[in-house]
């Protein structure tokens, strides 16, 4: 039996004011912040029927996913934004070694979950180019036709009842940390000494690139507010995968720039992003950054192999006929850096679903490098700490199949009050480690600023 989810058109209204209607515990924004195709929708799932947090059980987290996503099945309706209902949140890097035997760094001073994430039957859809929205209600966890179907009205109704609360949105909390108080996993002498390392590994023909990053921490003040956080960073940083979620002591505030997976009607797409430059405020040398990036033999380089990698990942679960690059390393511009973006593209074979997708192709080949088991082996060897969410993966695995996924790139993961952020590159055969060392600087400058408050001469607006 087909199970559609009810759908209502409600008034459209700018996300923001509608996610400070909602319960905050347990709801995700996937906020698409810039003004893309890649960012033409936006939503709001909340409270979640069930929520999943793992953190270094006996259970294997994707088998609780697998028993979740085989009991609840949607039927998708056409014409309207894709997600419907189903599972959001969190994967973490570290859900990685629950499908590979992998090495884990020792130090997890982080302690946030391997993979947090709710079951949602209510999503607000928001459609930014057309201004209208959609409030979809499935009625699960209820599976018989006349209880789901009675829950969705009522759940419905209480969605709507929230949504038309008279609400002030607050001013945004001005504290901000010094600069001092934010510390590195690495001095630059030791990143560089990384790299070198990698590039030995290279040389003795064990990989082809593997992604090494610095991880930045610091702790936050009791007055800022992790939402408030949220909103400067979305206002410095607009990106097309952003995303919030609070569950418990755990926070998420992502601005990734990075589609990871998004899978409709049966297509599957990858959008890889590897090469990058700073952007600058001078127009002349913004414009010769970009040149240079797109002239570069390094980081053409760099891109071919991710895609390769990604195209080999697909073909786990698409028609090999199907997969195609349908763009190389083309130029896309952000807040503070300019990239080097490809995208593949396949058809997913009829006996696979969205979470055998994501299981043949997690974690995203751009954060690890080439081959990607040996290059996970070494990041493991060359970074201190467990990755945590930086370089998972953020967004939704619905229900009804279709999937968009970030990769959890420009993000805050939060425990408690302890917050951290990490930038990377990859390393090649023709890296140099200062030049290495400098690009990670490069794509923290949002994330920097927006925690020390100073405006980045940097940043395009």
């Amino acid at each position: 039996m087909d199970h559609f989810p009810i759908v209502e058109e409600l008034r459209y209204q700018d996300p923001l004011t509608c996610f400070i209607r909602v319960p905050r515990e347990g709801a995700l924004w996937l906020d698409s912040a810039a003004t893309s195709q890649q960012g033409r929708y936006s939503y709001i799932a909340f409270s979640p029927f069930q929520t999943i947090i793992s953190k270094n059980e006996a259970v294997n987290p994707w088998t609780v996913l697998e028993a979740v996503f085989a009991r609840y099945k949607l039927t998708p309706l056409s014409d309207l934004p894709p997600f419907q209902g189903g599972i959001a949140g969190v994967f973490s890097y570290e859900l990685g070694g629950y499908l590979e035997k992998l090495p884990r760094s020792t130090i997890d001073d982080l302690q946030f979950p391997e993979l947090m994430v709710g079951c949602y039957d209510l999503v607000l859809a928001f459609d930014h180019p057309l201004q209208r929205c959609w409030l979809f209600s499935s009625g699960f966890p209820e599976t018989s036709e006349e209880a789901r179907l009675t829950r969705a009205k009522k759940r419905l109704a209480y969605a709507k009842d929230l949504l038309s609360q008279t609400v002030t949105l607050p001013e945004v909390c001005a504290v901000t940390i010094a600069e001092e108080a934010i510390t590195s996993t690495f001095t630059q002498a030791r990143y560089e000494e990384e790299v070198a390392r990698v590039i030995e590994y290279i040389r003795a023909g064990d990989i082809f690139e593997a992604n090494i990053s610095q991880r930045f921490s610091c702790t936050l003040p009791d007055k800022l507010s992790t939402f408030d956080l949220y909103r400067r960073l979305r206002k410095n940083n607009p990106a097309p995968y952003a995303a919030y979620m609070q569950l418990g002591d755990n926070v998420i505030a992502s601005a990734s720039p990075e589609q990871f997976l998004q899978l409709e009607n049966g297509m599957v797409e990858t959008r890889p992003i590897k090469g990058t430059r700073p952007r600058h405020a001078t127009p002349e040398q913004d414009k010769r950054n970009a040149q240079e990036l797109m002239d570069s033999e390094k980081d053409h380089a760099e891109n071919v192999m991710i895609v390769d990698l990604m195209r080999n990942d697909l073909s786990r679960v698409c028609l090999a006929h199907s997969i195609q690059v349908s763009q190389l390393c083309a130029l896309e511009s952000f807040a503070t850096v300019h990239h080097l973006v490809s995208v593949v593209q396949g058809k997913i074979k009829p006996e696979f679903n969205a979470l055998d997708l994501l299981k043949a192709t997690f974690p995203g080949g751009s954060i690890t490098g080439a081959p990607k088991i040996r290059a996970m082996e070494i990041i493991a060897e060359c970074e201190p700490t467990l990755r945590g969410p930086y370089c998972g993966s953020i967004g939704y695995l619905g229900f009804n199949d279709n999937v968009a996924l970030s990769i959890t790139i420009r993000t805050y993961a939060i425990h408690q009050n302890f917050l951290t952020f990490q930038t990377g590159g990859a390393v090649t055969i023709d890296s140099v480690p200062k030049e290495e060392y400098e690009e990670t600087l490069a794509k923290a400058k949002a994330l920097r600023y927006t925690l020390v408050g100073e405006r980045n001469k940097h940043i395009i607006t």
